[in-house]
């Protein structure tokens, strides 16, 4: 059977297998709608959660960006992670037990405050507009490759799946889909890096394998790729090569960002009692950890396989790879334009080092060598190319084709919710027609959640140029906004409603314009106001990383603006008691 056909049956099967759930799980009611009835049990709950929270960037992008940068980002890794340590201890079991279905369901109430709503409504959009573009793009990328269709045809089909499972089943459908997309994707993820780890050590765990020794060589797994990539001019792959300051700020980031994402906590709403809340999270740790603690052994193994390839003779041999010669892996994924080569010094090879490494020029100009001829090479084609590069038989190749869109389709969904209950409760239901009927607001919601999806297909075939460069804007605008809201919410008695919005805004601004100025999105004259390198940083700090900076001027600013206006009024005090007494599974308030 060709490869085509196996990718068809493959994506297909897993595409009516997630429309046949949701034509089961139908929802009903706003309850089911927003909050899946509150009755998913704890275990299925953090599986779903797992599916949300993998998205492309987990399943596509994670293993690239170790790949490519190594050690230095495991902050990813570390500060992903970490956000649900803080979710599930901080945030998850107070949340659930006030009762509501949004994020700015709670921050309205809490802070008895219309314009408190409206501020986390606008910053809520912010955080999933920007997040799902990637989502949609990482869809498009998948589809162009294994279904041979261009990317926009393959948005319009990832969305008319997603289109159905959402809109008809709301949280309820998507909960139970997303159930079954996590089975796919950790299949999917799992089974080519065994055959890899295999391969490359004799070790069938790649989690293992990682600090094996390699086959070929006789050395461990890391040490020869450190070595290969020395020899070529590159930075070793085990060193931090980044400042410890934006490590750490980095991480932080992403753990309050991730605490903070809406998408996230929603799924937090779903379980019948207020434990069940902590113990999703737990799952959910558990079934992501599946995952991550594989995608380094991905990122590494990939990496020492494309450049055994180029090299098969080793780095320091006077031949490389010629292009006529190149594997059918690397012609493959020239077509989709993610790869290209140019043959700078006309010799037929293909020749791939640091053109820019003063050590290696030496070396280069030896061989007549004139620049690194691997041109192009977008790192989220890694882990969908990674059973190619290997070798791997046709239905892992198209098992993976089925992950990574299970990924990118699972966390657009639970975005997709999340933008239109804002809408649909927070701002028509909440805000402009609190008279509204269940039945109109269901009709809402759906209508909210399929305009989500026109939006957003758009914003997939027509990325701003912010979005597509970094997924940890949206992590920025999370843990510089609603997370510190949320925190102040939940443990202060004291912390008002001006205070809550003068931080919420405070936090948005100083974090977006950090961002769009030093990302080069700010322009003068046709010229960027200042360019995106160290030497031009706020005392260093990448733009990447300013999110936890965000949420400090968040927390100093609510405290400041706090303490010059009103108190917080007495039966919000009694509230916020109420929330953190841990006993029951009671609501704090009446929905």
């Amino acid at each position: 059977m060709d490869q085509f056909t196996l990718n068809l049956i493959f994506v297909g099967g897993s595409f009516l297998l997630y429309i046949a759930i949701a034509i089961w799980a139908r929802a009903a009611s706003t309850s089911e709608f927003y909050a899946a009835g509150r009755s998913v049990n704890p275990v299925m709950n953090g599986m779903a959660t797992a599916a949300d929270w993998m998205s492309a960037a987990s399943f596509i992008s994670m293993a690239g960006l170790i790949a490519f940068v190594a050690y230095g980002n495991s902050a990813y890794l570390m500060g992903w992670t970490g956000g649900y340590v803080l979710l599930a201890m901080l945030l998850a079991p107070y949340l659930r037990k006030f009762g509501r279905f949004t994020v700015p369901d709670f921050i309205g109430d809490r802070y008895y405050s219309r314009t408190a709503r409206l501020v986390a409504v606008a910053a809520l959009l912010m955080i999933s507009i920007t997040y799902v573009i990637g989502q949609m793009t990482g869809a498009g990328v998948a589809f162009s490759r294994f279904l041979e269709v261009d990317t926009n045809t393959g948005l319009l089909i990832a969305s008319a799946v997603v289109f159905v499972y959402a809109v008809l089943g709301g949280m309820k459908g998507i909960t139970y889909t997303q159930v079954a997309q996590y089975i796919v994707l950790i299949i999917a993820y799992t089974i080519p890096a065994v055959f890899i780890s295999l391969q490359l050590t004799g070790n069938p765990i790649p989690q293992l394998g990682l600090f094996s020794t390699h086959t070929e060589s006789g050395m461990p797994l890391l040490a020869r790729l450190d070595q290969i990539l020395v020899d070529l001019g590159f930075n070793d792959y085990t060193g931090l090569h980044d400042s410890t300051l934006n490590m750490t700020l980095f991480t932080l980031s992403l753990m309050v960002g991730t605490a903070g994402l809406p998408h996230v906590i929603i799924r937090f709403f779903t379980v019948p009692k207020v434990s069940d809340a902590r113990r999703s999270a737990g799952w959910a740790l558990v079934f992501i950890a599946l995952l991550y603690t594989v995608a380094p052994a991905v990122g590494a193994m990939a990496r020492l396989n494309i450049l055994t390839t180029i090299y098969p003779e080793g780095t320091r041999a006077a031949e490389s790879l010629t292009y006529e010669a190149r594997p059918d892996w690397m012609h493959n994924w020239e077509q989709t334009g993610l790869l290209a080569f140019e043959d700078k010094n006309g010799d037929g090879m293909i020749q791939s080092y640091n053109e820019a490494s003063p050590e290696f020029a030496a070396v280069a100009a030896e061989r007549g060598w004139q620049g690194n001829e691997m041109v192009t090479f977008n790192q989220d084609i890694l882990v969908l190319a990674n059973p190619e590069i290997a070798q791997l038989p046709g239905w892992v190749i198209a098992l993976i084709a089925a992950g990574g869109l299970a990924a990118a389709l699972s966390t657009a969904a639970g975005l997709l919710l999340a933008i239109s209950s804002a809408v649909s409760h927070d701002l028509i239901k909440r805000t402009f027609k609190p008279d509204i009927s269940e039945k109109g607001e269901l009709l809402a919601a759906r209508v909210s959640m399929a305009a989500a999806i026109v939006v957003a297909t758009w914003l997939g075939m027509n990325p701003p140029g912010f979005a597509a460069q970094t997924v940890a804007f949206a992590f920025g605008l999370a843990a510089s906004s609603l997370f510190p809201a949320i925190m102040m919410g939940i443990f202060s008695t004291r912390m008002n409603s001006a205070g809550a919005v003068a931080g919420m805004l405070a936090g948005l601004a100083s974090t977006s314009v950090y961002l769009f100025t030093y990302k080069g999105w700010f322009f003068i004259a046709g010229t960027n106001m200042l360019a995106d390198t160290p030497d031009n940083w706020l005392f260093g700090i990448s733009p990447l990383a300013f999110g936890a900076v965000g949420a400090v001027i968040n927390f100093i600013v609510a405290y400041i603006t706090m303490k010059l206006t009103a108190p917080v009024p007495e039966h919000i005090q009694h509230l916020v008691e109420d929330i953190r007494v841990p006993r029951g599974a009671g609501e704090a308030i009446a929905h």
